[in-house]
């Protein structure tokens, strides 16, 4: 079983890999060509600003290909794993996983081609620094939430259709679990919202559980 799932993992993103080793692979070919027929005719000056462009290309398609390697193994996962999983949490992390993904390879591809030209990096690393903790601390409450749901999908205390009491005393049946808050119908049929940190935090029993134990 695991052998399969594997075989269509990497079948996904050898797919997605062919573009950009196609692409590699001819600038390849054109470097090997500048290099024997033509960087011997030309000025130093030229020489350089060459060798910057094909630096440039090359980085471009490395995280090109590491761009749609992820985007492969995401969608893999949605078709053939989240679909499967009663829980639609993952389905909604999967997006922001990609995203995030993504661009973290291209801001670290922005930060090696900087460098490679000499440009000073460590003002724009203590920037995005300064201002990933400014935006960290103005979201440290969605951030937790996130964090909590994310926990919630893979430690599973409850899924939908589960009776369960909340921190509050609460008997309620579980409707929706959320990326920031989850859902719930209580006794008298009101919907309950409770964000996923509180979830975490506190004691759930889950009534059905010990059901399905006990049966």
């Amino acid at each position: 079983m695991d052998f399969k799932i594997s075989n269509k993992m990497w079948g996904e993103i050898r797919k997605k890999s062919l573009l950009p080793a196609i692409i590699g692979l001819l600038l390849g070919l054109l470097y090997v060509f500048y290099v024997m027929q033509i960087k011997g005719l030309i000025a130093e000056t030229w020489r350089k600003n060459i060798g910057h462009a094909f630096f440039t290309l090359s980085l471009i398609i490395i995280v090109y290909w590491l761009h749609r390697a992820s985007g492969a193994f995401f969608n893999w996962y949605k078709l053939n794993i989240a679909s499967k999983t009663k829980t639609k949490l993952d389905d909604k992390f999967i997006p922001f996983f990609a995203k995030t993904t993504n661009v973290i390879l291209w801001i670290i591809a922005l930060i090696i081609l900087l460098s490679h030209f000499g440009v000073n990096i460590n003002a724009l690393v203590a920037a995005l620094g300064v201002s990933s903790l400014a935006i960290a601390l103005a979201a440290q409450d969605t951030i937790a939430n996130l964090i909590a749901g994310f926990l919630i999908m893979i430690d599973r205390p409850f899924k939908i259709g589960d009776r369960i009491k909340l921190p509050t005393g609460e008997m309620v049946e579980v409707l929706d679990i959320g990326v920031r808050r989850s859902k719930f119908l209580s006794e008298d049929k009101a919907i309950v919202i409770v964000p996923n940190l509180d979830l975490s935090k506190k004691k759930i029993v889950n009534y059905t559980y010990s059901e399905e134990e006990s049966a």
